[in-house]
């Protein structure tokens, strides 16, 4: 077989990532000998290889070559980059103007990618200077990556500056800077692109759809994203996973429930196989709801479309039992799944469910058999363990291993852990204690704080210490009713009307207002809702 002929089908292999014939034609040229220097049969089999994520086999193959071109380069970089090793992508781009090999334009269009992955503006900025010195200022590709990255590492201004600039545009460039806007919150910025594109005769392809819905998804504007959603569809573009999830999860994080729900039957419906993502975004809908019976559905559909499990829907499945009440439907799902898996995040969730239920025993010994298995605590279990101390009135143990956190620096201080130990002396009755506490924490004191300090003060009487704290709260800046609403009510039980007033005009200065009860009733055709 002529040496063209192996080239061609290696160039087949690259682009369909098939592994198995290309390496079935590396051993024929082995065999018989064909010589791979001459040409760029080299440098296709290290595409074959880097682009099937066989990273080792490609650099053999690189490193053997005595010079290397420019196609080997780029590979070796996007390869690097893909497989999360950034700085190994900057070194081998280094290492190839040092060899004196002119760049292309996927030369810079990889090597932005990794600046992205190490968040390197100083190196992207390099980069953008060596592009308009070497001449690719005028190159859509080549800008369109400078902008993303831009846009990745927070620099709008400097992305939107390129964007302006450039005479040509084509959908990738409105994308990319669109995506910016909508990951940055700046959604109106973001909408007024969209309208502008159309208006300059390009057409937003499913790409660009998903940027904008996803930023107003993720941003609480959910009625934006689903008006969006519907122009989509409209439009004549069918929603792919990507967009699916994004409404899902936006719509789960902003507690719309059942929309989020719904919106998982209508993927259903148009043909639509869900991912671990959609999985992961979608339970902690059931959770907030209490809706065990969705949430077993949902993980029986985990079993029977093959899903496979991961660390986020390990996590989500036990949290959503837990919130759902079902203790021991979140212990099998940690036990048949989560001990080969070193991953705090599952303990931390099983640990909270024990904590939750009053299971205190058990999330105190789930602490020690983590720590057995070589798996670190992290804040967030510390916080998980205290809360069960204090829900389960184990004072002594609670502040046992508070101070053992002081002490040892494992692990450092957070507001959620000093919430945990003052709502843990308040209901002990020891609100002295914590009243010093919160007076050594000073400008630290959270929503969280003030909350447990005063319910504790309102429940074992002790309403000097409350007005004590009184004229600090109010000039706090409290986002939650619930720390003034407990100092009003303590006011009122001791008769001090014109304070009662005081607390609910700070109150409506500050636009905190407490929501009306909210119930749930789980039917057969749906969630109902009554205030």
């Amino acid at each position: 077989m002529s040496v063209e002929c192996l080239g061609a089908l290696l160039q087949s292999c690259m682009k369909s990532k098939a592994l198995k014939p290309g390496k079935q034609i590396h051993a024929q040229l082995l065999t018989t000998g064909t010589e791979t220097k001459p040409g760029s049969l080299s440098s296709k089999l290290v595409g074959v290889y880097a682009g099937c994520g066989d990273g080792r086999s490609a650099k053999k193959i690189f490193e053997s070559m005595q010079k290397p071109t420019v196609f080997a380069w780029n590979w070796m970089i996007s390869a690097s980059a893909f497989q999360g090793d950034c700085e190994g992508a900057v070194n081998y781009f280094s290492q190839m103007q040092k060899a004196g090999i002119f760049p292309n334009k996927f030369t810079f269009s990889c090597v932005l990618k990794a600046c992205v992955g190490l968040m390197d503006i100083m190196k992207g900025k390099e980069l953008h200077c060596l592009i308009y010195k070497v001449g690719f200022e005028s190159d859509v590709s080549v800008m369109n990556a400078l902008i993303d990255m831009y846009c990745k590492c927070g620099k709008l201004d400097f992305a939107r500056k390129l964007f302006d600039e450039m005479s040509e545009r084509d959908v990738a460039t409105w994308t990319s800077m669109m995506c910016g806007y909508s990951h940055k919150g700046e959604l109106e910025n973001s909408l007024k692109l969209l309208e502008r594109m159309k208006s300059q005769g390009l057409e937003p392809n499913e790409f660009t759809w998903n940027a904008v819905i996803t930023g107003f998804a993720q941003n609480g504007d959910c009625n934006g994203a689903f008006e969006l959603f519907c122009k989509m569809k409209t439009g004549g573009l069918k929603p792919d996973l990507v967009t699916w999830n994004s409404m899902i999860s936006g719509f789960t994080q902003n507690h719309q429930s059942e929309e989020a729900l719904m919106l998982f039957r209508d993927m259903l419906v148009s043909g639509l196989h869900p991912n671990s993502v959609t999985i992961a975004g979608l339970l902690p809908a059931c959770g907030f709801t209490g809706s065990l019976n969705r949430g077993k559905e949902i993980h029986g559909l985990i079993y029977r479309r093959e899903l496979g499990m991961n660390i986020f829907m390990i996590t989500a499945l036990i949290d959503m039992y837990s919130k759902c009440g079902s203790v021991n439907y979140a212990s099998n799902v940690f036990d048949q799944t989560c001990i080969p898996i070193p991953n705090v995040a599952a303990w931390n969730a099983m640990i909270g469910c024990y904590g939750k239920h009053g299971l205190v025993e058990a999330s105190i010994q789930l602490l020690e058999r983590m720590q057995e298995e070589g798996v670190n605590p992290n804040q967030v279990t510390f916080t998980c363990v205290l809360s069960a101390c204090s829900h389960g009135g184990l004072v002594e143990k609670g502040l046992e291993i508070f101070m053992s956190m002081k002490e040892n620096c494992r692990v450092e201080l957070s507001k959620e852990h000093y919430s945990c130990i003052i709502d843990l002396l308040c209901r002990s009755g020891r609100v002295a204690e914590a009243y010093e506490l919160v007076k050594e924490m000073g400008e630290g004191v959270n929503d969280s704080i003030i909350g447990a300090f005063l319910n504790g003060c309102r429940i074992h009487g002790r309403s000097d210490l409350a007005k004590v704290m009184a004229e600090e709260v109010l000039r706090m800046d409290l986002k939650k009713p619930g720390g003034f609403v407990t100092l009003s009510n303590i006011y009122a039980a001791d008769g001090e009307w014109e304070w009662v007033e005081s607390v609910r005009k700070v109150m409506k200065e500050k636009g905190v207002y407490k929501k009306a009860g909210l119930s749930w009733v789980e039917k057969k055709e749906g969630l109902l809702d009554s205030k």
